[in-house]
């Protein structure tokens, strides 16, 4: 099985800048697509970003022109650089990834626990 754990959440003012990263950890796996979603209080949890295993890149409108997602394969671990934030950006963000999981041969989806972001107005 694989294992997500994000880290850099916190509180930030408006106008500033964090960085999320997420680490995948298991045994015998290969990471296919991941991405970042949050969930804010009282709404459905949303896309932010995602991309490929080739780099490819997709933005919620929101966050266009802000927020860049990265990937280091070697490292199985994708970040979210998070800038010019917004109170509307306060929300839990998780992250996703799709995994094959080589004993089974098998395409499975995980998620991380979550990790808390909050933007002071």
């Amino acid at each position: 099985q694989v294992q997500l754990v994000e880290s850099g959440g916190g509180l930030v003012q408006a106008g500033g800048s964090l960085r999320l990263s997420c680490a995948a950890s298991g045994s015998s796996f290969t990471i296919n697509a991941m991405g970042w979603y949050r969930q804010a209080p009282g709404k459905q949890r949303e896309l932010v970003a995602s991309i490929t295993s080739g780099g490819s890149t997709h933005y919620a409108d929101s966050v266009k022109g802000r927020f860049t997602i990265s990937r280091d394969n070697a490292k199985n671990t994708v970040y979210l650089q998070m800038n010019s934030l917004k109170p509307e950006d306060t929300a839990v963000y998780y992250c996703n990834a799709d995994a094959i999981i080589l004993v089974y041969m098998k395409l499975l989806n995980y998620w991380g626990k979550g990790t808390l972001v909050t933007v002071s107005s």
